[in-house]
Order: structure tokens, then sequence, then C-alpha cells
């Protein structure tokens, strides 16, 4: 692997079935005594400016697993904060930490931290990117297929948010196809469209029945991310026609499981009915972020 994890483009297939491999070790393994400790002595820094449960829940417990410590680290209570530049940050903190796991908004401060730091940096969630998310939706779905070449997971909602990209380029990587169903206001960026469509891993439709056809995994998101929130009334107006609720659920293959990265916001992306269904995997999902991400953290920073 690359010494940084910024979005899925930093990974190849060989580097997928690595993680996953290793994934399936530790789950498999958690609890157990005498289990591998890669991160012993080692602190790793986690930079949140933006508010977290699961990534920040799972990534500090994987890193005491791990053997390691982590240290929270609120971007707006570090110099961070008041001014002081990228660079600087990143040449002080490579001195102190083994790794820093970073959650913000802009892809372009994580790209400038990695690229000033000599210790591996972990995106944890940009306005952009969401690797460590969309690896582990890919994780859940080869647990309950047992397989991903030739699957298909249609994606409702917002076509340009930070997990349909994230899933684009995913998606590509371990030859699942992705439909993506969304309104023309929020389809998915044309430059991962390009690269998906020209290896037919990827496509996109205004239609929730095109997109579900014969799906065997349907995703959904919230359709209104953090730093989005002025456009939450119009967003709502716009993406209320590509609701998961049962009829859409109905439009995949018989058995078709439902993911979700959560938080949830019932009744608007997805209802009740379909987020407490026999259908629903998804706390399942939100468990494998602790296991994607150990095997994540051990593979970058061991």
């Amino acid at each position: 692997m690359k010494k940084d994890l910024l979005s899925c483009m930093d990974i190849n297939h060989t580097d997928l079935e690595k993680i996953f491999d290793l994934s399936v070790k530790l789950k498999a393994g958690r609890g157990r005594p005498n289990q591998p400790k890669p991160l012993e002595g080692k602190a790793v820094g986690m930079i949140f400016s933006k508010s977290s449960t699961r990534t920040r829940v799972s990534f500090e417990v994987g890193i005491c697993e791990l053997g390691g410590h982590a240290l929270y680290l609120d971007q707006g209570k570090t110099q961070m904060g008041r001014g002081e530049t990228v660079p600087d940050t990143a040449r002080v903190l490579e001195r102190y930490l083994a790794g820093i796991v970073i959650r913000t908004y802009s892809q372009q401060e994580v790209e400038e931290l990695a690229a000033n730091a000599r210790i591996p940096v972990i995106n944890a969630l940009t306005d952009d990117f969401h690797p460590c998310q969309a690896l582990t939706d890919i994780f859940t779905m080869y647990e309950y297929a047992g397989h991903l070449n030739g699957l298909k997971m249609a994606y409702l909602g917002d076509g340009a948010s930070n997990m349909a990209n994230s899933l684009i380029v995913a998606a590509k990587l371990s030859g699942v196809h992705m439909s993506i169903a969304a309104p023309e206001e929020y389809r998915p960026r044309q430059e991962l469209l390009d690269i998906a469509v020209g290896s037919g891993s990827a496509s996109y439709t205004s239609s929730v029945k095109e997109a579900m056809s014969d799906a065997d995994f349907v995703y959904t998101d919230v359709w209104v991310s953090m730093g989005f929130e002025e456009e939450s009334r119009s967003r709502m107006k716009i993406l209320e026609p590509y609701r998961l609720d049962m009829n859409a659920l109905r439009m995949g293959k018989p058995g078709v499981k439902v993911l979700h990265c959560l938080p949830a916001h019932r009744g608007e992306e997805i209802t009740d009915e379909v987020m407490d269904s026999e259908a629903s995997i998804v706390f399942d999902q939100a468990e494998n972020r602790l296991h994607v991400q150990k095997a994540i953290l051990s593979l970058l920073m061991a």
C-alpha cells in the first residue's frame, strides 16, 4: 500500500484483498488471547473538526486493541484552529506520532497534511471522500454474498456526496456494479463517473426503478451532510422521490440487503419500516468499521 489512505484511489485490487483478508482475521480473533499488537508503543493522533460517533469510537477502540494509544485532537482547539499552517502542523506531529487520522471538511487540507508528514495519514472523512466507510461497505457486501465480482449495488439519493464518490471508486476496485439513482441536480461527479463507466462498474440514472432492478444491495445516506445545512429545505424537496421505502425495496432482487453508513435520518432518506426490516444490515455494517479500520491501521502503521 501507499503511505497514506486519502481516498480509495490510493489502493489497488491487491491492497483491497490484503485489507479484507486481515479484516476477516481481526474480526474472528477479537477478544481472544494473544492477539497481535502491531501498534504497541505507538501513538496515533486523531484530528477531528467534524462531529462523530462511529468514526471516533471505532478508531479509538481499534488503536487500543492493536496496542497503540489514540490521542484525540479537536481541530478547533489546536493551533491549526488559530492559523498555524498545515505544513507546520504536519512537521511537528510527525515527530511525536506514528500516524494521523483526520476528519475534516477540506480534502485539500488532508492531502496537504499527508504531503508534509513523513508518517501515514488516514482520511476519516472530508466533504469529497470517506474511504474507510466505503471499504467497510464493500467488505460487508463480501461478508454477506461470499463474493464481490458481478454483484449489483443500487445507490439512492445524493449522487454527488462523499459517500457516492467513494463508493464509485471502491466498486471499480472490487468488481461490483454500482447503479446510482439521483436527480440531475445531484448527479455523480463526471470525472469519477467517466473512469467508472469505462470499466463498466458504475452507471447513472434518474430512475429508482432502473437502479433497483436486479440489485443485490441498496445503499442510501443522509440527504444533508455536515456543511450543507443551508441547503436543507431545497435538498429535501428535490431528493424526496429517492427515499428508500418498502416500495423501492421491493424493486430489488428477492433478499436484497439494505446498507446505510449512519447516522440515519429516519423518515427522510430511509423509512423506519426499511431500517428495521430483516433486509437491513446497517448495524453489521457499522460494526465492520472497527475491523476494517484495524486492518488499515495495521497495514499502514505497523
